[in-house]
């Protein structure tokens, strides 16, 4: 039985949250614990007939020999050409109230009805979550987002070689659009074609948000044309095998001048001053502490906002430092030390009256002496076609 994941953390992690059998439901953790298996038809929907998909898998603790998949009718084929490492497999399914009846014949199965059982609650369609509770009356519940959030903290060889290539092509698209488009060019248009870029590259395009001018809207379809002069950015994520590609970099037409030299260089000196905390080992929260540093001195620094986050296959996933971010949730690795082989995006932005939104997000991987940027390229202004 060759598990593509790392069972013995796995198995670590849910005695520690009091778990003794784990029910995954989320694309992305499917994902990671089948190897980065993710079901093509079903990739950007879930929705079919009256129901929608609900692919699950069971991983009993410390007994991977009894774990099952439980997919789709058509998932059938993808097992004939590449079998799925579980013991079981079932895909008999169409929708959530046949597939979660399964789920708990064979829970009952394994003798193991009576158990903890951890699922995804925030991934667990309602009608589901109330069937499974139903059939499976004397088993205790709890929401199994921790362990395998921080099963994935740190990335594989494999994992990180995937977030390279995705953050060095949205890098590039990035570059393309700046290098091909002139004064006069619609926002709705700059988005189209980085969208086309990154597909040419391999990526699926998820979102940009660009800004032009001194207009701080970041919708793709404001009314709004790039100018001589005027700065543009481009924060876009795009992912390659499921993993994202998040960065943003900025464009001009024509040369910067002196203050939107210094505005960028404000930004950029916030964020290497960040980056001097990012090694193996390092108290996470830290970073927060350099950009903070670098802000006292600037000139914009209440204009300006920071934060630092873990990415991979989910935005904002572990290691979590800081609880002021734009996406809340809790600190819970402010206080913990940075490890070899997380990824990190880390994002300054000054909000400028006058001259607009202006933004650098890297993208970097811890490393034992420090740190490694993804998608490096492009951190300055970069030239349009004039």
């Amino acid at each position: 039985m060759n598990i593509p994941f790392d069972s013995d953390k796995l198995d670590l992690l849910l005695d520690k949250a009091g778990i003794d059998v784990l029910v995954v439901t989320s694309k992305h953790n499917i994902q990671y614990l089948l190897g980065g298996y993710r079901y093509f038809f079903f990739d950007r929907m879930d929705a079919i007939g009256q129901s929608r998909y609900l692919p699950v898998l069971v991983y009993p603790r410390s007994d991977p020999s009894k774990a099952a998949y439980l997919g789709n009718v058509m998932e059938r084929f993808e097992n004939d050409v590449a079998p799925f490492w579980t013991p079981e497999v079932q895909t008999g399914f169409w929708g959530t109230l046949d597939t979660i009846a399964a789920v708990a014949d064979y829970i009952r199965r394994i003798g193991a009805s009576g158990k903890r059982i951890g699922v995804e609650t925030g991934f667990l369609p309602a009608d589901a979550y109330v069937a499974l509770k139903a059939s499976l009356g004397d088993a205790k519940f709890q929401d199994a987002r921790a362990p395998l959030d921080y099963l994935r903290a740190v990335k594989t060889a494999t994992e990180l070689e995937y977030m390279r290539e995705a953050s060095e092509r949205v890098v590039d698209s990035m570059l393309a659009v700046f290098a091909s488009h002139g004064p006069g060019t619609p926002k709705r248009d700059l988005v189209a074609a980085l969208c086309r870029e990154e597909q040419e590259r391999g990526l699926i395009f998820e979102y940009c948000l660009p800004t032009l001018g001194p207009s701080l809207n970041r919708s793709p379809v404001e009314d709004r044309t790039w100018e001589v002069g005027q700065p543009m950015s481009l924060d876009s994520g795009a992912n390659y095998h499921g993993y994202i590609g998040d960065l943003c970099r900025m464009g001009l037409l024509g040369q910067p001048d002196a203050e939107l030299d210094d505005l960028l260089g404000e930004v950029l000196v916030v964020q290497d001053a960040a980056l001097d905390f990012v090694k193996n080992g390092a108290r996470g929260g830290d970073i927060f502490l350099g950009a903070k540093e670098a802000l006292k001195a600037s000139p914009n620094r209440d204009i300006i906002h920071f934060v630092a986050h873990g990415v991979g296959l989910v935005s904002h996933e572990v290691p979590h430092l800081t609880d002021s971010g734009p996406v809340p949730y809790p600190a819970t690795d402010a206080a913990a030390p940075l490890t070899s082989g997380m990824v990190l995006s880390v994002e300054t932005t000054m909000l400028h009256p006058r001259r607009g939104f202006i933004k650098l997000e890297d993208t970097v991987a811890v490393t034992p002496e420090g740190y490694e940027f993804f998608g490096g390229a492009g951190r300055g202004w970069n030239p349009g076609k004039v």
